[in-house]
């Protein structure tokens, strides 16, 4: 089941079309990359989501229902990346603050609070003020803020800012955690290996259009190129031939593109038939951040020749 859909939504600023008619859905549960370059048009969703900006045109379904923000916000964690602490504050202080703000009695912010300190070794700063912590340090405190109130849906915007690889692994850990209890959570990032890494489904937007949508991998197996690996035991000779042609070759390993008509089989027995020794023998799939590459490059120079033409 879906818990969140978007249709058709629109919203301009003057002559720009920061969203342009954008549709998807996201399953309950499941952890979803809203990607795109910068200016593609995240921010703003995000914000229509959260009821922070109406969209023009289109309808926001959330749990079943048109999407309410006075009422669905509370069931909403968001953090962005402009953070929005208080730095003056003690961090205990605004944690309870914070939780309070979200319809959490004081009794039951402080026991949550407790909880989420302990799991993110923070016990000994609820003294401290934001403004004597590192970027990475008020990071951590900014997750527990977004997610102490238990919000059915948790939209993180480039989570692991700041972060050392030990935090970014037990930020990572919790958000695992919070998918598997049943939360639902939108990721944005730059970094195309944490979506890898992290998300089950994916959008990308650019220039306020939808571009791409899928899994993870119906995206790779989309925009595969038949190239393969291949290692030996032994260096060898290799010339392209009918069947494929060499991407690259370093001794006992080698990158080869496969010609229409052939298959991987076909490869295969080739090098058999070689009296070579077959190590490993895999498909290459391309990186998201190759994809994406390709992709928002591709849909840039398309606008270009349109506006030139």
């Amino acid at each position: 089941m879906d818990l969140l859909e978007l249709r058709n939504l629109k919203k301009h600023y003057a002559t720009q079309k920061a969203v342009d008619d954008i549709s998807f859905s996201i399953k309950k549960g499941s952890i979803f990359g809203l990607l795109g370059p910068n200016g593609a048009g995240k921010t703003t969703l995000l914000r229509m989501i959260t009821g922070i900006f109406y969209p023009d045109s289109g309808d926001i379904i959330f749990n079943g229902k048109k999407f309410n923000p006075q009422e669905d916000v509370r069931d909403i964690g968001y953090m962005p990346e402009e953070r929005g602490l208080y730095k003056k504050m003690k961090i205990g202080e605004q944690a309870v603050y914070l939780a309070q703000l979200k319809g959490l009695k004081k009794s039951e912010a402080l026991e949550k609070i407790k909880y989420w300190f302990t799991r993110l070794e923070m016990e000994s700063w609820w003294n401290k003020k934001i403004e004597d912590l590192s970027k990475g340090m008020s990071q951590k405190l900014q997750f527990v803020t977004t997610v102490l109130h238990d919000p059915s849906l948790i939209i993180l915007d480039e989570p692991f800012s700041g972060l050392d690889p030990v935090n970014a692994n037990l930020i990572k850990d919790e958000i695992f955690h919070l998918a598997q209890r049943g939360a639902t959570i939108i990721f944005s990032t730059h970094r195309m290996e944490q979506v890898e890494e992290i998300c089950d489904h994916i959008v990308l937007v650019n220039q306020g259009k939808k571009i791409l949508d899928g899994t993870v991998n119906e995206v790779k197996q989309t925009y595969k190129e038949n190239i393969f690996s291949i290692k030996t035991s032994e260096a060898a000779a290799v010339i392209s031939s009918h069947l494929f042609d060499v991407v690259e070759h370093k001794e006992k390993q080698l990158l080869v593109k496969i010609n229409e008509g052939s298959t991987s089989n076909d490869v295969l027995q080739h090098f058999i038939n070689q009296n070579l020794t077959i190590e490993s023998f895999n498909e290459v799939l391309p990186s998201l951040n190759e994809i994406f590459i390709k992709l928002v490059e591709g849909t840039r120079a398309t606008r270009q020749f349109q506006t030139v033409a």
